[in-house]
């Protein structure tokens, strides 16, 4: 019997379910996302590493449990030497996520349970890879700034510590609140781009730096991490608000995307979008310059409402988009704006490579092994001939 099955493409994967997991939910149509049950919207009055605790031991920490586990995360920031005196042989103008690409592999030469494939392993070395990723960051900024890196302090929380390494001196009680509401709303997102790559490597039995060096360069991707540092750059190019709806009129005529608007999953807004735009706000009155904000505020208006003229379609705000003004408010370089992410990211990536590994909801198979199809190159569909050098001949 003819089978009359026809191959679908489904470029990129949009829409096709791979596997199951437990750790987080993104409900685009409704705008909701949840870390392991917990809506975001609740999550975002947690510190980092509550919800660190969540993401890889499955429960929020009561409360006699989460000052050991902080200490436990602070015991891990230090970097091997061997590791700093190798950021200092890279060329300052490198690119902050190329750097933290190259650390991650590197830090797996010092990892003591390297060889040792056990779940209880896979967890030390996840809390090694959260803890130093702030290092590495704040230690590659002063480096190429031709400074001294800045030793972590063990009596500041994660986020704290993370703007004390960077800028060498104790941060503002509202400053390390934004960066670590921020830091929590960043930390997973199911299975995008960054995290499948990560599970796709974890899926081969490779060891947890492996897998979280591939999330770390598919984050480094302008389509998935950099939405923010563009964001920020369109602010600073535009510089005043006067310039707003002639800009966004002429992106939008052109076909053109703004940076922050528009999601692959949200078909309504992303809820933290919503979570950072009144912190925005706050930290551009705080600051006495709210500009950066209110033209934000500004564009996603002035695009909303070309959108529902001309479409009779809303256009989705993104967590990009207001993350850029805080960020900068808060006085973290543009080119880092994407580690800041990875930062808060890693502790998704690391969930998911223990479950991948591991188990849990899903049952799998092992490797991630996708089918193709052929549609040919220079003879077409056809087998070429093939003709020994000497004979060749071009055209």
């Amino acid at each position: 019997m003819e089978n009359d099955c026809k191959i679908v493409l489904n470029t990129g994967l949009r829409g096709v379910t791979i596997a199951n997991t437990r750790i987080c939910e993104v409900d685009g149509k409704n705008g909701r996302l949840i870390y392991r049950g917990y809506m975001i919207q609740d999550l975002a009055q947690a510190s980092y590493e509550e919800v660190v605790h969540l993401l890889l031991h499955e429960y929020l920490p009561m409360a006699e449990e989460l000052q050991p586990y902080r200490l436990r995360l602070a015991a891990e920031r230090e970097m091997p030497t061997p590791v700093i005196a190798a950021l200092r042989t890279c060329p300052p103008k490198a690119l902050p996520m190329d750097i933290l690409q190259a650390a991650v592999p590197m830090l797996a030469n010092f990892d003591p349970d390297i060889a040792d494939s056990s779940r209880e392993a896979a967890l030390r070395v996840a809390h090694r890879l959260v803890a130093k990723f702030p290092t590495i960051i704040a230690a590659w900024h002063r480096i190429r700034g031709g400074l001294d890196p800045v030793a972590p302090s063990p009596e500041l929380g994660h986020a704290a510590n993370f703007l004390y390494m960077l800028n060498g001196r104790a941060p503002e009680e509202t400053a390390v609140r934004a960066i670590d509401t921020a830091l929590v709303l960043h930390a997973e997102h199911a299975f995008n781009a960054s995290t499948f790559a990560a599970r796709e490597v974890a899926s081969t039995q490779a060891h947890m730096y492996a897998a979280v060096a591939a999330g770390v360069g598919s984050l480094s991707g302008a389509l998935h991490g950099g939405a923010n540092a563009k964001v920020m750059q369109m602010l600073l190019k535009l510089g005043s608000p006067d310039h707003v709806a002639d800009f966004v009129h002429a992106e939008l005529d052109a076909g053109r995307k703004i940076f922050g608007l528009g999601h692959a999953v949200y078909n309504v807004d992303d809820p933290r979008a919503h979570i950072l735009a009144p912190m925005s706000k706050a930290l551009g009155e705080r600051t006495g310059n709210p500009r950066w904000y209110e033209m934000s505020t500004l564009i996603e208006k002035t695009a909303k409402e070309i959108f529902r003229q001309r479409k009779n379609a809303d256009i989705p705000v993104n967590v990009d988009f207001y993350s850029a003004s805080l960020y900068y408010y808060l006085g973290i370089p543009v080119d880092l704006f994407t580690p800041v992410f990875a930062i808060a990211r890693v502790a998704g990536w690391a969930a998911h490579v223990i479950e991948e590994q591991f188990g849990g909801a899903a049952s799998k198979p092992v490797l991630y092994r996708p089918e193709s199809e052929y549609v040919g190159d220079y003879c077409g569909p056809e087998v070429c001939e093939f003709v020994p050098l000497e004979k060749r001949r071009k055209g």
